[in-house]
């Protein structure tokens, strides 16, 4: 008869030890300051250091954009999409809990606004406060039903608008997107490289009909602003 191997008695000692191992480094600290642990930061602020994202939005809708008159960035942050709006020669109302030096800018809870400062909004959101698990949707339905907006522009995950928790997924059957970009790059909000996730600028419309469309958007598509060929 065979002996049985003994390969497996080794590698659960081996897991065991590399266990302890850390327990013994890591024993002590809180869960979040353990390597590897998810921390978010204060205010969930990650600013959209690169401006190729809201100049490959402006390229694509800014004729409608450009329609609705004056643009509200309600987490304008440090001005990073107020500026590239501006520089497309729009007014551009921008708004914040916390005043991270955007030029021009006023301070303000975005969930005490009766109505929009802006026809069309734009804005890349907290995400603690958008997403099913932690926000449950709050910052997307006081938007919908913010009254002054016809065009709203959301930069989010790619997958955020898969959840149906807390009752995010019903409000999107009820008030879906018109029609979203999903960009074909990486966007590093944090500056630390290699940025796990996709994203993209999720668009409603107030004059929209028909089904939610799908549509793709290029790194390049931002280079159309400086040649004059807006699409």
């Amino acid at each position: 008869m065979t002996a049985p191997s003994a390969k497996p008695l080794f590698r659960a000692m081996r897991s065991k030890a590399a266990t302890e191992a850390a327990s013994c480094m890591f024993g002590d600290l809180p869960r979040a300051d353990r390597p590897g642990a998810e921390t978010r930061r204060e205010h969930d602020f990650y600013p959209t250091g690169q401006p190729e994202a809201i100049r490959a939005l402006l390229a694509r809708d800014g004729g409608v954009i450009r329609s609705c008159g004056a643009v509200w960035e309600p987490a304008c942050g440090d001005g990073a999409l107020v500026r590239e709006i501006r520089s497309f020669g729009l007014p551009c109302v921008a708004t914040d809990l916390v005043d991270r030096g955007c030029p021009d800018s006023s301070v303000a809870d975005f969930f005490d606004s009766t109505a929009s400062h802006g026809r069309a909004i734009i804005t890349n959101p907290p995400f603690n406060l958008i997403n099913a698990r932690d926000g449950h949707g709050r910052w997307l339905r006081h938007t919908l039903a913010l009254p002054g907006w016809s065009y709203l522009a959301l930069l989010l995950s790619w997958d955020w608008p898969a959840a149906r928790a807390n009752g995010l997924g019903a409000m999107l059957d009820q008030q879906p997107f018109s029609y979203c970009y999903l960009m074909r790059w990486k966007l590093d909000f944090t500056g630390e490289g290699s940025p796990p996730q996709r994203n993209a600028w999720f668009v409603w419309r107030r004059d929209w009909r028909g089904e939610p469309a799908f549509r793709f958007l290029n790194r390049e598509d931002g280079d159309r602003i400086n040649q004059g060929a807006l699409l």
